[in-house]
């Protein structure tokens, strides 16, 4: 089920989204304006962000700039405002797409699966001879296996699907052990300590890019900083 985080200052239209999207298996959060929808986005994870353009305090332009900041979660605008000049100015600070009210339900459901099925994760991806395959369930560099748990394994996927964004270990233990899971934040260090041993054995320069962020958690990057 796709978590989707709902951005409005009317709970009227977060309840009318919200109705929508149930009965087509989208878990949704609703976020009573900007600052509660960033409080959302930095504790949990989101597979795509409805956002309200006109809000009091900071509208959805500047809250969409705050979002990209720190998290490239797909983001579609929601509003009234039909000016070209307008649609040209959302997507060119990041978002995604861009809906204007009154919609179709069948567009918004449309809409969202295109963007999410474009988003969706690689099932193959290659760094410096380093291979990993969703499909074969496998991780090899040059050819050479590396023998993962299938935890270990999800978490180097979600990293690589994700280079260079930083994911706390409650976002870890969210995405791969699942959002009520009672895995702790060690649980997550003592992963990374034995991917980074097992692909570093294997030869790969893993510590050029598996990285601690101290103080925040861990990310990949493709290319050695």
């Amino acid at each position: 089920m796709r978590k989707v985080l709902l951005v409005d200052d009317e709970p009227r239209m977060l309840d009318l989204v919200a109705l929508y999207l149930k009965p087509h298996q989208y878990n949704c959060q609703k976020a009573l304006g900007p600052f509660e929808a960033l409080a959302c986005l930095e504790k949990e994870q989101f597979d795509l962000v409805l956002l309200d353009v006109m809000m009091p305090e900071m509208d959805g332009w500047e809250l969409c700039e705050e979002i990209r900041k720190f998290s490239d979660v797909p983001i579609i605008m929601l509003t009234a405002r039909q000016q070209q000049e307008d649609i040209i100015k959302g997507l060119k600070i990041g978002a995604d797409d861009y809906i204007t009210k009154p919609f179709h339900e069948g567009e918004l459901l449309a809409r969202m699966e295109a963007l999410l099925r474009r988003r969706s994760p690689k099932n193959k991806i290659e760094v410096e001879g380093l291979v990993w395959d969703a499909d074969r369930f496998e991780l090899t560099y040059y050819e050479h296996s590396i023998k993962l748990t299938p935890k270990e394994f999800l978490m180097v996927g979600h990293l690589l699907n994700n280079p260079n964004k930083v994911y706390t270990r409650e976002q870890l233990i969210e995405v791969i052990w699942g959002y009520d899971s009672e895995t702790e934040g060690r649980t997550i260090d003592s992963h990374v300590r034995n991917v980074r041993e097992k692909i570093r054995q294997a030869g790969f320069p893993v510590d050029d890019h598996f990285l601690t962020v101290w103080g925040m958690g861990y990310k990949w990057i493709n290319e050695a900083e």
